[in-house]
C-alpha cells in the first residue's frame, strides 16, 4: 500500500460496519472492546442461554481469530482494510505487530479520540467524516487519514464544529492525553509529538497473535 495519503489512503465503508449492540460484543469478549461497559459489569459472561454457564475451551487458532476480531471492532475496519494494514506493516522496517499498532493509533479518528475531541473512537469516526477536523490547516475528511510525526489536528473553527469539541472535552476531562500528543484545549489543537511504542500503548487484543495468524495465511 503507498505511503500517499488524503484521497489515496485507506478509505472506509461505513454501510458495512458493525451497528448492532456494543454490550452484546464486549461480553462475548468479556472486556470492554467499545469503551466502559456498564452492561458488562453487571453481566460479565457470554449473551446467549448458556452463556453464565461459563466460557468454553477454544483452540488457539479460534483465540487468534478472536484477538483480530477485537481489534477490528476497536478500530471500526473490515477485513479487507485490516490486511492491508497488516500487509504494509510487514514491509515496515521493525516489529511487525508493533508497526501494525502504530499504524492503527495514528490514523486521524484515533488521534482525534485520544485528544479528546469526540468522546469514543466511533464518534470520532463520524466528526471526521462530517468535516469538523482539519490537519495542518487543511480539511480532512478521511477517518483512516495516516498522521504523521509534527502533524497538527484541530477542530476546525466554525460553530458547530467548536461546540462539538467543546462537549467532547468537557466529557473527556479525566481521560489523560497520551504522551506522544500534545494538546492545546484552548486552540482547539493537538499534536502528534512523535511515533508511539508498544510500551505506550494499551492494545485490546495481543497483536502478536494476530501477525501469526495473518502468516499462516
Amino acid at each position: 500500500m503507498s505511503d500517499a495519503q488524503g484521497e489515496k489512503g485507506l478509505k472506509d465503508n461505513f454501510m458495512a460496519r458493525y451497528t448492532g449492540s456494543r454490550d452484546k460484543i464486549n461480553r462475548r469478549f468479556g472486556q470492554p472492546i467499545f469503551g466502559p461497559s456498564k452492561a458488562l459489569e453487571r453481566r460479565n459472561f457470554p449473551p446467549g442461554v448458556h452463556g453464565a454457564k461459563g466460557r468454553r475451551k477454544q483452540s488457539d487458532f479460534a483465540i487468534a481469530v478472536g484477538e483480530k476480531q477485537k481489534m477490528k471492532y476497536s478500530y471500526g475496519i473490515l477485513e479487507k482494510q485490516f490486511r492491508l494494514y497488516y500487509q504494509k506493516a510487514v514491509q515496515s522496517r521493525g516489529v511487525t505487530g508493533e508497526k501494525l499498532l502504530q499504524l492503527l493509533e495514528t490514523r486521524l479518528d484515533s488521534i482525534v479520540d485520544h485528544l479528546g475531541f469526540a468522546s469514543t473512537r466511533r464518534s470520532a469516526r463520524q466528526m471526521v467524516s462530517h468535516g469538523h477536523i482539519a490537519v495542518n490547516g487543511k480539511k480532512v475528511s478521511i477517518p483512516s487519514y495516516g498522521c504523521r510525526a509534527g502533524d497538527v489536528v484541530e477542530v476546525r473553527d466554525n460553530p458547530k464544529s467548536r461546540q462539538l469539541g467543546t462537549n467532547a472535552l468537557e466529557k473527556s476531562q479525566i481521560r489523560p492525553v497520551p504522551d506522544w500528543l500534545t494538546l492545546n484545549k484552548e486552540q482547539f489543537k493537538g499534536t502528534l509529538t512523535r511515533i508511539p511504542t508498544r510500551e505506550e500503548l494499551n492494545p485490546v487484543a495481543n497483536e502478536q497473535l494476530v501477525v501469526e495468524l495473518y502468516s499462516r495465511s
